[in-house]
């Protein structure tokens, strides 16, 4: 049976070139449309979607709006921001995101270029892992507070009781759709005496991991920055990776542990890709490398992890298919054989102190 989609957007002309591409796939159909948030929320009581295609930028109630209606009255629905404010507009991709929104992809300023196969390949593979996926659960804000400040207490009860970490450690972390939002469940809990630093790909186009870091660094209490060419690594401090380059990390001649920018294709479907993340730390000097999977389609990380693990210790911290947006990277890992331990979104910052001590 065809996924049922709903899309929003002002513009006739790109509703149209939007529906004939979601139409040429036989997997889906385009069931209704709508021209504002408005529209789209009056369909959104009274229907069921498999995924809806939202645009930003509309009359009347825009696509940020409608995100806080639905949030407001608990109507859960499965969406995908396509817009031309998403390439630039990182903070706005970033509030949609927060505000439940699942993925996004940047729409041309042109109709016609829309047409293009690049944009359309990735329209639908992400459409396809919505439409596949379980509908989002909604928090209300007290709920979401709540659920902070009973992870933070349990973290700092175990940064308290965790003796200082044996060896030298390092924890590396692959995200992809979903992961954004999860990763303000992970490293603001995170205390800055960890005893490691933190390494994280996150699947984003260029222009988008700048501002992720900031926002993850003003609620955080370790440093987060994107990574910069020749950044030394140090503990407490977390490095998010810029988006179209894969992030590796080099020893210098003085055995310190830099970042190291390169620029294959390319792999998984992703630029930055975790596994070359994680095989440049095959002949580092590092005691234990902590792998976390967490939310996403695919299975990056998985080639990598194996390959790190045949030469390095390694423990392996996925996330459970509960609390995630899309169980692939976690379940391609666990399928593997190479998890060590599963557990839901908010456990996993107890479980990084745990493996990797304070100091």
């Amino acid at each position: 049976m065809k996924k049922k989609i709903l899309v929003v957007d002002d513009s006739a002309l790109m509703r149209r070139v939007i529906c004939d591409i979601i139409n040429s796939d036989n997997r889906f159909e385009v069931v209704d449309k709508a021209t504002n948030g408005l529209e789209a929320f009056d369909l959104l009581t009274r229907n069921h979607y498999d995924a809806v295609v939202l645009d930003v930028n509309m009359p009347k109630m825009n696509g940020l709006q409608l995100l806080q209606e639905l949030r407001k009255y608990k109507i859960s629905a499965k969406i995908m921001m396509a817009s031309t404010d998403t390439r630039e507009g990182a903070q706005t991709t970033l509030d949609a995101l927060e505000l439940g929104a699942m993925d996004f992809i940047h729409k041309p300023e042109n109709a016609f270029d829309c047409k293009e196969d690049t944009f359309k390949k990735e329209m639908l593979r992400i459409l396809n892992a919505l439409a596949n996926s379980k509908a989002p659960i909604i928090e209300s804000r007290v709920q979401e507070q709540q659920s902070r400040d009973r992870v933070q207490k349990v973290v700092e009860i175990v940064s308290r009781q965790s003796i200082k970490s044996k060896g030298k450690k390092l924890v590396a972390i692959a995200s992809s759709t979903g992961g954004p939002k999860a990763l303000q469940s992970v490293i603001p809990n995170l205390p800055k005496n960890l005893d490691a630093p933190v390494l994280i790909v996150q699947h984003m186009p260029k222009g988008f991991t700048a501002t992720l870091a900031e926002r993850l660094n003003t609620l955080s209490q370790v440093t987060v920055k994107e990574a910069e060419e020749g950044d030394v690594l140090k503990p407490g401090n977390v490095y998010l990776s810029q988006g179209g380059k894969h992030m590796n990390v080099v020893q210098s001649t003085l055995g310190v542990y830099s970042i190291h920018y390169s620029d294959e294709p390319s792999r998984e479907g992703v630029k930055p890709c975790a596994n070359y993340m994680y095989e440049s730390l095959v002949n580092s000097t590092y005691d234990e490398i902590v792998c976390v999977v967490m939310t996403g389609m695919g299975a990056d990380g998985t080639v990598g992890i194996r390959n790190l693990e045949e030469k390095k210790k390694v423990h392996v911290i996925a996330q459970n298919q509960e609390t995630c947006v899309v169980y692939g990277m976690p379940k391609s890992v666990v399928n593997a054989g190479l998890s060590d331990i599963t557990v839901p979104l908010d456990e996993i910052a107890q479980e990084i102190i745990l493996n990797v001590g304070v100091h």
